[in-house]
């Protein structure tokens, strides 16, 4: 492998000075970044930053207004997607884009799939993707099985064989890889990028998980506000305060609000030998007003249908209460009347309408409150949208926008301010802050604490250890669907605690909390 961390190699791709505006707001302010040969190159920064306006342009997708892009030492004129391919540049993006009925084999050669005399190769491309899957990633994936029959991890990897199969790339972007993926998939991806760098291929890796870049990469650029406002030359673990630091421009004492006193109210909701078909089993689970209970376990834990299961999206064994009456919702909606509110892991399919304005979004809960003899209240409901956007600062400020145009970040605040204007009295939230920017989850991390001290129960199912432990007064561990251990978080460490989430640690020696 080259010496990545030399100045004087020469870079394989170096974009300078790079500007871009829509509609006369600029996206892109002279944007800069350079990746050397052989190293894993970090790209990071709040959503809306432009990391993917930049990347977008890379793969020619946007043209740019002004800069340069070097690639190779070559200086591109107008980059389009064919000059990308050709010049080794490839793109492992979040969103899978396979075709589940298709086979491994090919959905790797998609789009460039290799024919003699009009027929295809197929024999020899289905070599070249078992090659290429067993030798460069060290897996064993059969090239013949359905790309449906995948799981979440496998499929990433598909992404990753797509790249290399052609043996021309020289840099592949990464673009929030591991957000679908448990911590050991994640894992699994991390390690194959170290064995590309070892191959001499670069890597371009953006990520919100902070973590995973201190850790995987060689060099990390930071972009604010369209322009790069730092580059950090040596990575290590103790980078990340740093990166924050410049991705928000202030410092940062802690990410997470302070701790709240111990809650000793009765629970506003509680579970008693809650089961769920096969995944979920005699779960005992409480939420007490004015408390944050995280729910933890590895991906296939059950934690995610626990807190479904909690609003009526799943048939369950066992008993719930709310107070001290039994509660049976038998759907969302119903969940909600009594005052329980899950806000979903997929916030763009099942926890916003995009096509809807902000404010549309955020009443969507308080119609039959904003309604005046049938019709709406158009004032009363723009007026409570307007205090919901100011509070939970939702950019732009504007609750006529339509919400698809917002970040991430921001579609969740929209999400979190539907449940607010209900008035819940328990709100469940799955993976809160997947795909969320540093700044925004710093934002959702105040508003849960908010909430709780308001006297709302809140639950935040999370396969994220340090999240939890952030956030919670008390952390459930399920392991294949069973309370494994419930603790305190006074005193946990996050290498306890995943400790415990993997298996491989007991509950602390003064006992499990009760």
């Amino acid at each position: 492998m080259i010496e990545s961390s030399s100045p004087l190699v020469t870079p394989v791709l170096r974009m300078t000075g790079v500007t871009k505006a829509f509609a006369g707001v600029p996206a892109l302010r002279g944007a800069s970044i350079d990746v050397r040969p052989g190293e894993v190159h970090g790209l990071v920064g709040e959503n809306g930053a432009g990391k993917s306006t930049l990347i977008k342009i890379l793969a020619g997708l946007y043209e740019r207004d002004g800069g340069t892009v070097v690639i190779d030492g070559t200086e591109t004129e107008r980059l389009t997607p064919s000059d990308a391919h050709a010049a080794g540049i490839r793109f492992v993006h979040q969103e899978l884009q396979l075709v589940p009925d298709m086979t491994v084999a090919e959905n790797v050669w998609l789009g460039n799939e290799r024919s003699a005399g009009g027929v295809l190769r197929g024999r020899a491309m289905r070599a070249r993707v078992t090659e290429v899957l067993h030798d460069v990633l060290g897996i064993d994936l059969a090239p013949t099985r359905l790309v449906r029959d995948l799981g979440p991890a496998e499929r990433k990897l598909v992404q990753v064989a797509r790249a290399l199969v052609d043996d021309n790339a020289r840099v592949i972007v990464f673009d929030e890889p591991t957000a679908p993926l448990a911590s050991a998939e994640a894992e699994q991806l991390l390690g194959i990028i170290g064995r590309l760098r070892e191959r001499g291929i670069s890597s371009l890796y953006i990520s919100h998980y902070l973590g995973e870049v201190t850790r995987i990469c060689d060099r990390v650029t930071v972009l604010r506000g369209g322009l790069d406002v730092g580059r950090l030359e040596a990575v290590g673990p103790d980078s990340g305060r740093e990166m924050i630091r410049l991705m928000i421009g202030r410092e940062i004492d802690d990410l997470y609000p302070a701790r709240r006193p111990p809650v000793t109210a009765p629970a506003v909701l509680s579970a008693r030998g809650l089961g769920v078909g096969t995944v979920v089993h005699g779960v005992d689970l409480d939420a007490r007003p004015g408390e944050i209970v995280g729910v933890t376990g590895l991906l296939g834990s059950g934690a995610s249908e626990l807190g479904e299961a909690l609003v009526g999206l799943h048939r369950h064994t066992g008993e719930l209460r709310l107070g001290e009456r039994r509660f049976r919702p038998s759907s969302p909606a119903a969940a909600l009347e009594a005052g329980v509110v899950l806000v979903p892991r997929d916030r763009r399919h099942d926890g916003v309408v995009l096509d809807f304005s902000v404010q549309q979004n955020l009443t969507l809960s308080t119609l039959a409150i904003d309604a005046r003899a049938g019709l709406l209240d158009a004032p009363a409901a723009r007026a409570r949208a307007d205090e919901l956007s100011e509070r939970l600062d939702i950019r732009p400020r504007d609750t006529t926008a339509q919400t698809r145009l917002l970040s991430g970040g921001n579609q969740q605040k929209v999400v979190l301010g539907r449940s607010l204007a209900a008035g819940a009295r328990v709100i469940v939230l799955d993976e809160p802050t997947v795909g969320v920017d540093i700044g925004a989850k710093q934002e959702i991390y105040r508003l849960l604490a908010e909430l709780a001290a308001s006297g709302t129960a809140v639950v935040v199912v999370s396969t994220d250890p340090a999240e939890v432990l952030g956030l919670a007064d008390r952390i459930v561990v399920l392991e294949r669907g069973r309370v494994a251990h419930e603790v305190s978080t006074d005193g946990l460490t996050l290498e306890h605690l995943s400790a415990l989430v993997t298996g491989s640690g007991d509950a602390r020696s003064e006992g499990d909390a009760a």
